[in-house]
């Protein structure tokens, strides 16, 4: 029996394999695709600044991440409007925070910025995040409490995420100027649930 099993295993080797290959079949091949990473710009890569056209969606992500922040801190009160060193603190962490979840990929040949807020890309994409766009994001939220001054962002807050955005992204002098609002991405969420 020994032999009989020893001329079997050395047949099969000899013809390559188990035979297993044969009767079953190789599973199908699964599709490969090439997904390159998005070619940026000595501007886009080297720049303190947020390049121009990223800035429309640099301010819808600042202005989610506001929102956030200051939905997230009035819930702590009971829905109730915060006291104005309360909201100066929130704003001050809201532009403080890491930022990391932000990045850039190339969608149909063009830059977008992506990340929480922003209206969700292809499934199939790469995301360059880190590098200088957490600090450029800052940056921006900085500049736009500043400008707009506290009082008048909660202002717009307290009136809801259309009025927020409308303020700091979509006024004449605002990053998006002349083009159209973009829906409010918890309402995406909602519908496609």
């Amino acid at each position: 029996m020994r032999a009989a099993l020893a001329a079997w295993l050395v047949l099969l080797s000899l013809l390559g394999g188990t035979g297993a290959e044969d009767t079953c079949g190789d599973p199908p091949a699964a599709p490969s695709r090439s997904v390159p990473a998005p070619q940026l710009s000595p501007e886009e890569r080297l720049s303190p600044h947020m390049p121009e056209p990223l800035r429309c969606d640099a301010c819808h992500a600042i202005a989610f991440q506001i929102e956030e922040q200051l939905s997230k801190a009035e819930g702590k009160v009971g829905k109730k409007a915060l006291k104005e060193s309360d909201y100066i603190e929130v704003l001050e962490r809201s532009c403080s925070q890491d930022w990391e979840s932000y990045g850039v990929l190339e969608l149909d040949g063009e830059k977008r910025l992506s990340g929480p807020g922003l209206p969700r890309q292809q499934p199939l994409s790469v995301l360059v995040s880190g590098g200088p766009w957490p600090g450029r994001l800052s940056k921006l939220c900085h500049g736009y409490v500043g400008e707009r001054g506290e009082a008048q962002i909660y202002g717009a807050h307290r009136r809801g995420p259309a009025a927020l955005r409308q303020l700091l992204c979509h006024g004449d002098k605002g990053p998006c100027a002349g083009r159209k609002e973009r829906p409010d991405p918890r309402k995406e969420l909602q519908n496609e649930l």
